[in-house]
């Protein structure tokens, strides 16, 4: 059997609200933890992210593989909730950046998670990929 992520555990401030604000960026539902301990969002892929009460942590990064219209609609919401985003570290604010004819924009959950949604797999960026960074757009060849 190959192996799959089953779970992973965010740490977060207030583990209800950070689930909540993911998941009404994602368009997800969040989920019940019988034990109480966490605030789970459960992902297309059947991976489970628990959103757990902390008070001392580093930033973690995570990026989620989205449709491109799931990316437009998830992009709406981060404008529309006058959230700040960006093209990473090769961009600048208010930029998403384009590759391998997807797009990609990074963004902050209340407890300083960077946060990224992508059209195309990490796996497909190769040593001849060319990234580009812009204004929000369709998607282009890379």
């Amino acid at each position: 059997m190959p192996v799959h992520l089953d779970h992973t555990v965010i740490p977060a401030h207030d583990k209800a609200a950070s689930a909540e604000f993911l998941a009404r960026i994602l368009g997800l539902q969040v989920g019940t933890d019988p034990f109480g301990y966490f605030s789970p969002l459960e992902l297309g892929n059947n991976v489970i992210i628990e959103f757990a009460d902390a008070e001392d942590f580093y930033w973690h990064h995570y990026a989620f593989l989205v449709s491109e219209e799931e990316f437009d609609a998830a992009f709406a919401r981060i404008t529309g909730a006058g959230l700040d985003y960006h093209a990473g570290p090769l961009g600048g604010k208010g930029e998403i950046y384009f590759h391998s004819g997807g797009r990609g924009v990074y963004f902050d959950d209340p407890n300083g998670h960077h946060m990224e949604i992508v059209t195309v797999p990490s796996s497909k960026i190769g040593p001849d990929t060319r990234i580009r960074t812009g204004p929000f757009g369709p998607a282009r060849g890379n």
